[in-house]
C-alpha cells in the first residue's frame, strides 16, 4: 500500500479534470459544502478536497479513473451514519447523490436487487406485502442505505450472524479500483472477468487455499464469526468459499469502501412474521440474567436485548416507562424478549416453550408475554430510550459514544461486570450497558470531552484497557456490528493476530494496489490514529447543542441534496460559532455569507427533523432564529405593524392576487408568466413568479352569521388566513373558497358555525413565526386564544381549525380546552360515517403535510382519502412539499427540488390531488401539472356528489 501526502497530490487537476466530467452543480469546492460533508455519525472529521455526487456506475468509475491518474485518495460516502469514521476523507469524497434508488423484487419476494442509495427500510416496505424483508437490521435502517448497509456489514437486535449481509447476499454489481465493473448475476460478465482479472482472481484463490490449509488459523476465523464480528476485513470469505468469484464477493462485504465500490446487490429475503409479544424479564443480577440468555439461545426469540440496572435507570422517569423499571436495586438487570411467528396460535406455543425454558432460572417476577401493541410499545420504548437519554443529558461541548464489542456467549455474563468495572475506573460513571444478548453482543454509551488532551489521554487509557479486556480475556470481537471504521483500525492487529492480519494487507493490495480506496480505514500503521482528527463540538445554541450529528434527520428534509441538511446546517453553525469565539472574523464572515443561503434561505424549517431526532432537535427553530436577527429593527418594525394591521395586510394580499388574475386574462396568462419570470430576475429573485398554480383572490367574505338556534350541536370555526386570503388556482374550475365550502360542509353534518369575533384581524402566527418574528407570532396567537375562549365559551365549544400548520401551532401554544381540533381528524372522528360518501373508480393523490404528520394524523387523512376514492396514491420519498409557507414564492427551487419526483410517481389517469394547507396545495398543483385542494374540499365534493344522486334517485322513483 501507498501513502498519498496531501502535497503531493495536484489537486486543481483532479479538481479541473472532474469539472470536465461532471456538471457543476454536482461538484462542491466551497468552505461551508466542504465543512458539511466533513462530519458523519462518528466522532472524526475531515475536510474533503473536493465533493463529488456520482450519478451512476460510468461516472464512478470515471472519478477512480481521475483519482488514479493523480494518485488521489478517494472515499464513498452513502448516509453518512456511520460510527467508527469511515465515510469522512481528506482527498476525494465521491457522495451518492439522489438517485440510486433502483429496486427489484424477485422470486416473490424471496430475493430483492438493491442499488446502493435504497435506504434500508424503503427496501423493507417494498418487500411488506409479500411478508418478507431484508436481514440486516441496524438501528439506523431508516436513515441508512443499502450500499452502507452492505459495506459495512451492519447488523442489528434480530438478525444477528446468521442473517446479515455477509449471509444473505447472493450477487452483486461491484466496480473495482481500477475501474472495472463486474456483476456476478450476469454469465457473460463474469466470463470476461476471468479472462482479463485471472490475476487477481488466482491471488484470491491461492489466498483460500492457504488459509483452508492452515487448520489452526481456519479454525480461529471460524471461531472469530460465530459470534458477531466486524473487526477487520471478512476473512470467513477465505474459508467458507473456494471460488475467487464468491470470496470477492464477499469481501466487499464489511470492506468499509477499501476494496471497491458495491453497485448493487442481491439479497436473499427472511420472513417477517406478523404477530409478536415481547415481555420484560428483570433478574436479581447480571449473571443470572445470562444464565437465561444461554437457555433461551435454544428457543424461538427472534430478539433477546439485556440492559443493565444504569441503563434502566437512564430512562426510569421519562413518560410512558412502565412502573416495574423504577426503584430496583442496584445490581438488577433486565431482558427485554420478542418472539415472532406466522400468527396468533403459532405465537401462543412459542410462547410458551419459552416460559417452560424460563422455568430453569429466577426472574424477580413471572414472565409474561403480551401482544398488545400498546403494550408492547411500552417494553420497547425502554430500550430505544437508552441512547437519546445518554445524549440527552451531556454537558455541552461533550460527544456520545457509543461502542460495541461481542463475547463468545459463555464469558457474556463476566464480560458485562468487568466492562461495568473499567468504565468506572476510567471515570465513565454516566456509562450504561445493553446489546444483542443472543449473539454476545454488548454496546456501551458514554459522555467524552475531546477539548482537552488530558481528556483525549483519559479515553486513550479506556480503549486500551477495552481492548486488553476484550481480546485477551475473553478472545471476543472489539467491533461487532458498526465496523472498524478509523475509531478500531489501530487495534485489528491484537484482536486477530499477525498471521492473520498479514493476510488482510495482502487482500487489500491484490484489489487495491495503489491504496487509494478510503485510506487509513480497517488498516492503519499509526497506533494513536483513533486519537487524531477528533471532532470538535463548540457551544453553538442551546437549540442545537446537543445534536450529535447521526444524520437520523436526512432522509425527510427536503433540501437535502439542494443545500443542506439538518446536521450539515448543524455543523455549519457550530464552526461559524467557534470561529467566532476564537476571533478568526473572516473565516467566519465566509462561512456565514455562504450559510445565509445554503442554511437559512432554504431551509423549510418544517420541524420533521425534530421527529426522529433521537435528542429530539427541530432544527428548523434554529434557522427562525436566525431570520429573526437578520430582520434588524427596521424588520421587525414593519413585522409588528402587519401584526397589528393583519386585517389590511390580509386586503392587501387578495388585492395583489385580484390584480394578477386581472393582467392575466388581458394579456394571457403565457404572457404574464413570462413577464413575471423577467421582473424575478431583474430584482435578484426578490419578487415571486406568478404561474398559473397561483391562487386566485378570496372574495371579500360576508358578514359571518353565528346565531344558533338551538336545535344543533355548535362548533367554532376557525379558518386559516391564507384560505380566508388564497382562493383556488388560477388554472382550477373549483369557484367555492376553502372557508365557505367548509362551512357548508359542517353544516351539511349537522353543525351550527360559530366564527371567533374578528376574524380578520386573526392569524395563529406561523407566518410570523416562520419569518423569525417570535414576539409577533406570540401577540397573534394570544389574540387568537382570547377570541376562541370567547366564541367556545371558555372551550366547552369544540374549536375546529381548516389548516394544518395552524392547528399544530395553537394545539402548542394554547391551553388545552382551547386547543382546536385539525379538520382531518374532526372530518375522521366527527363527521366520516354520518354522511353518505360514495367512494369514486378514479385515482386522488393526497400529500401529507409536515403539520399533519408532526400531529400524528396521517392515518387520519388516508382514511378520509379512502372514504372518498377506491384508489389513494401517496408518492413516496416526499415527506415535505418544500413550499413552506412563503418559502415556496421566494425560493422557489426549495418547492421544485422536495416534488422533483411528484409527477412521475402518478398515473395519468390521476387529476386531483388533496392536502391540508393551502400554500402547500399551491407548490404541489404547480409541480404535478393539475390542481391540489384542501381534503375537505374531496370529502365535501364527494358528500354532494351523493346528495345529488340521492335526490336524482328520489325523483326517478316518483317520477
Amino acid at each position: 500500500m501507498t501513502d498519498h501526502p496531501a502535497s503531493s497530490i495536484d489537486y486543481s487537476a483532479v479538481l479541473a479534470a472532474l469539472r470536465a466530467l461532471l456538471p457543476g452543480e454536482r461538484i462542491f469546492t466551497d468552505p461551508l459544502r466542504l465543512l458539511a460533508y466533513g462530519t458523519d455519525a462518528s466522532f472524526y472529521r475531515l475536510l474533503p478536497k473536493v465533493v463529488v455526487e456520482v450519478a451512476d456506475e460510468a461516472e464512478v468509475a470515471r472519478v477512480l479513473a481521475i483519482c488514479r491518474q493523480y494518485r488521489a485518495p478517494v472515499t464513498f460516502r452513502a448516509a453518512g451514519t456511520s460510527l467508527s469514521g469511515q465515510a469522512v476523507s481528506e482527498s476525494v469524497l465521491m457522495v451518492l447523490g439522489r438517485g440510486w434508488t433502483g429496486t427489484v423484487i424477485e422470486a416473490n419476494g424471496a430475493r430483492i436487487r438493491l442499488q446502493p442509495g435504497v435506504i434500508g427500510a424503503e427496501a423493507n416496505r417494498k418487500l411488506a406485502g409479500f411478508g418478507r424483508k431484508i436481514g440486516p437490521d441496524p438501528a439506523s435502517i431508516d436513515t441508512c442505505k443499502i450500499g452502507g448497509i452492505a459495506a459495512n456489514n451492519a447488523s442489528g437486535m434480530c438478525c444477528g450472524t446468521s442473517d446479515n449481509s455477509y449471509q444473505t447476499v447472493e450477487a452483486m454489481r461491484l466496480i473495482l479500483a481500477d475501474g472495472t465493473l463486474v456483476d456476478t448475476a450476469d454469465a457473460r460478465s463474469i466470463a470476461r472477468f476471468r479472462q482479463t482479472h485471472a490475476d487477481l482472481l488466482a491471488g484470491l484463490a491461492a489466498l483460500g487455499q492457504r488459509v483452508r490449509a492452515n487448520a489452526a488459523l481456519a479454525a480461529r476465523i471460524r471461531r472469530k464469526y460465530a459470534i458477531k464480528n466486524t473487526t477487520g476485513y471478512s476473512l470467513n470469505a477465505l474459508v467458507d468459499y473456494d471460488d475467487p468469484l464468491d470470496i470477492l464477493t464477499h469481501l466487499l462485504i464489511g470492506s468499509e469502501g477499501t476494496l471497491g465500490f458495491i453497485a448493487e446487490i442481491t439479497y436473499r429475503t427472511i420472513a417477517e412474521h406478523p404477530a409478536k409479544a415481547s415481555a420484560l424479564l428483570l433478574f436479581a443480577d447480571i449473571a443470572e440474567a445470562c444464565r437465561a440468555v444461554t437457555l433461551l439461545k435454544a428457543t424461538p426469540v427472534s430478539a433477546v436485548e439485556l440492559m443493565d440496572r444504569a441503563a434502566l435507570r437512564s430512562v426510569e422517569d421519562k413518560p410512558g416507562m412502565p412502573a416495574q423499571i423504577r426503584g430496583l436495586a442496584p445490581g438488577v438487570a433486565a431482558l427485554l424478549v420478542e418472539t415472532r411467528a406466522a400468527d396468533s396460535l403459532a405465537l401462543q406455543a412459542t410462547i410458551e416453550e419459552i416460559g417452560q425454558t424460563l422455568g430453569a432460572v429466577t426472574p424477580l417476577f413471572p414472565p409474561a408475554f403480551s401482544s398488545d401493541p400498546a403494550v408492547y410499545g411500552t417494553l420497547w420504548k425502554i430500550r430505544k430510550g437508552l441512547f437519546p437519554a445518554v445524549g440527552a443529558v451531556r454537558a455541552t461541548g461533550t460527544t456520545v459514544i457509543i461502542e460495541d464489542v461481542a463475547f463468545p456467549i459463555e464469558h457474556l455474563a463476566a464480560a458485562t461486570v468487568t466492562l461495568e468495572r473499567l468504565c468506572h475506573e476510567h471515570g465513565y460513571h454516566e456509562a450504561i450497558l445493553f446489546g444483542h444478548a443472543l449473539d454476545g453482543n454488548l454496546h456501551f454509551v458514554f459522555t467524552q470531552d475531546f477539548g482537552s488532551q488530558a481528556e483525549i489521554d483519559r479515553y486513550a487509557a479506556f480503549m486500551d484497557a477495552v481492548g486488553e479486556m476484550v481480546v485477551k480475556t475473553y478472545d471476543g470481537s472489539l467491533k461487532a456490528e458498526h465496523g472498524t471504521g478509523r475509531n478500531m483500525a489501530p487495534f485489528v492487529e491484537m484482536e486477530w493476530g499477525s498471521e492473520a492480519y498479514g493476510l488482510m494487507g495482502e487482500i487489500k493490495a491484490l484489489l487495491d494496489p495503489l491504496g487509494l480506496l478510503n485510506p487509513g480505514v480497517i488498516l492503519n500503521g499509526d497506533p494513536r490514529a483513533h486519537l487524531k482528527n477528533l471532532k470538535p463540538l463548540p457551544a453553538a445554541d442551546a437549540l442545537i447543542d446537543k445534536c450529535i450529528e447521526c444524520g437520523f434527520c436526512e432522509p425527510l428534509c427536503p433540501s437535502l441534496f439542494l443545500t443542506l441538511s439538518p446536521r450539515q446546517r448543524i455543523t455549519a453553525w457550530r464552526e461559524i460559532a467557534r470561529l467566532e469565539s476564537t476571533g478568526a472574523s473572516a473565516d467566519k464572515a465566509a462561512l456565514r455569507d455562504l450559510y445565509d443561503y445554503q442554511g437559512v434561505d432554504t431551509c423549510a424549517a418544517c420541524g420533521l427533523c425534530g421527529t426522529v431526532c433521537p435528542v429530539g432537535i427541530n432544527t428548523g427553530a434554529l434557522t427562525t432564529q436566525i431570520r429573526g436577527t437578520r430582520r434588524g429593527p427596521t424588520g421587525r418594525r414593519i413585522g409588528r405593524w402587519l401584526g397589528r394591521h393583519f386585517a389590511t395586510t390580509s386586503a392587501l394580499a387578495r388585492l395583489g392576487l385580484g390584480s394578477a388574475a386581472l393582467i392575466g386574462r388581458a394579456i394571457g396568462e403565457g404572457r404574464l408568466e413570462s413577464a413575471s419570470a423577467t421582473l424575478r430576475r431583474l430584482t435578484g429573485n426578490r419578487l415571486p413568479r406568478w404561474h398559473r398554480a397561483m391562487p386566485k383572490a378570496t372574495p371579500t367574505p360576508p358578514p359571518l352569521e353565528t346565531a344558533n338556534n338551538g336545535q344543533k350541536p355548535r362548533v367554532v370555526y376557525f379558518p386559516g388566513c391564507a384560505g380566508r386570503a388564497m382562493g383556488q388556482a388560477t388554472n382550477d374550475p373549483t369557484a367555492l373558497p376553502l372557508p365557505a365550502r367548509t362551512e357548508a360542509l359542517l353544516r351539511r353534518a349537522g353543525f351550527e358555525v360559530i366564527y371567533p369575533e374578528g376574524l380578520d384581524n386573526l392569524c395563529c402566527g406561523v407566518p410570523f413565526e416562520s419569518a423569525g418574528l417570535a414576539d409577533v407570532a406570540a401577540t397573534k396567537t394570544a389574540e387568537v386564544a382570547a377570541a376562541l375562549r370567547i366564541a367556545s365559551a371558555e372551550g366547552t365549544i369544540p374549536i375546529i381549525s381548516d389548516t394544518s400548520p395552524c392547528s399544530l401551532r395553537l394545539k402548542q401554544h394554547l391551553e388545552e380546552r382551547l386547543r382546536p381540533q385539525d379538520a382531518v381528524e374532526f372530518l375522521h372522528d366527527h363527521v366520516l360515517g354520518h354522511l353518505p360518501l360514495r367512494p369514486t373508480p378514479g385515482p386522488v393523490a393526497i400529500h401529507i403535510t409536515c403539520s399533519t404528520q408532526r400531529m400524528g394524523l396521517g392515518a387520519k387523512m388516508e382514511a378520509l382519502a379512502a372514504a372518498c376514492a377506491e384508489t389513494v396514491i401517496r408518492p413516496p420519498g416526499i415527506p415535505c412539499c418544500g413550499f413552506a409557507g412563503d418559502r415556496g414564492f421566494v425560493q422557489p427551487e426549495l418547492n421544485a427540488h422536495a416534488l422533483r419526483g411528484l409527477k412521475a410517481s402518478l398515473p395519468e389517469a390521476c387529476r386531483e390531488g388533496y392536502s391540508s394547507n393551502r400554500t402547500c396545495e399551491i407548490g404541489l398543483s404547480q409541480q404535478a401539472g393539475f390542481p391540489y385542494r384542501s381534503i375537505i374540499d374531496l370529502v365535501a365534493s364527494r358528500v354532494e356528489a351523493a346528495d345529488r344522486q340521492d335526490q336524482e334517485t328520489t325523483t326517478t322513483e316518483q317520477d
